[in-house]
């Protein structure tokens, strides 16, 4: 676990936020199926691509197509190797716990309840803009009491890298095995989610540059 791009002395680390799907569950989406589905070619940003979509049977359609695969990702659903056990140690720990992820809430509701994930704060793309918007976590920040700066957040993907810094959070990639090409561009990245606890203890002080866990 180490620092994956040169950052500045900041403030401690008061509270960690998470994606979802990738991140801390596995709902095994296919996006590539997804777009295929809707007629979109494969790589296509799904909520992206639907905000222009201006004709509403058409708009009617394409929600109706994410959410089926979304719900059925919900029951899918299983824990990412790690994951429960190092947010029990967060969470006996005191941190501040959230989610905010792209999902809707029906399907993240759907996740959350079945697989008893112990976090209460979950915002989804229906309660703010969708990431990499800094919207959600400026919104989770706010609830905690805290500054954008004090938060680490947690995910798979580009859009959370991106989010992260756009709230002037630090970020920090769960690498899959798929997903290396993000990690330059990462504060801080994690190849298993046993190594979570210590990288967010080493960041609830002040740090350099040099620093590694």
């Amino acid at each position: 676990m180490t620092v994956t791009s040169p950052v500045p002395a900041r403030p401690a680390i008061k509270a960690v936020v998470f994606d979802l799907d990738g991140t801390l569950v596995d709902s095994r989406l296919d996006f590539a199926a997804i777009c295929s589905d809707i007629g979109w070619p494969v790589g296509t940003p799904l909520l992206e691509q639907l905000a222009t979509v201006s004709c509403l049977t058409e708009k009617t359609r394409v929600e109706q197509i994410i959410h089926q695969h979304e719900l059925a990702g919900a029951e899918a659903a299983s824990w990412i190797p790690g994951a429960l056990e190092s947010l029990q140690q967060l969470t006996e720990q005191g941190w501040p716990l959230a989610i905010l992820t792209r999902n809707m809430r029906r399907a993240t509701e759907h996740v959350v309840n079945r697989l008893q994930i112990p976090i209460s704060l979950v915002l989804t793309r229906e309660d703010c803009a969708a990431k990499p918007d800094p919207a959600g976590l400026q919104l989770i920040a706010k609830q905690l009491q805290l500054a954008c700066a004090e938060i680490l957040y947690v995910g798979d993907y580009l859009f959370d890298i991106q989010v992260a810094a756009n709230a002037g959070s630090l970020s920090c990639l769960y690498v899959n095995g798929v997903n290396q090409q993000f990690i330059a561009q990462a504060d801080f990245h994690i190849n298993h989610f046993n190594q979570l606890p210590a990288l967010v203890a080493q960041l609830s002080g002040r740090y350099s540059r040099a620093d590694t866990v």
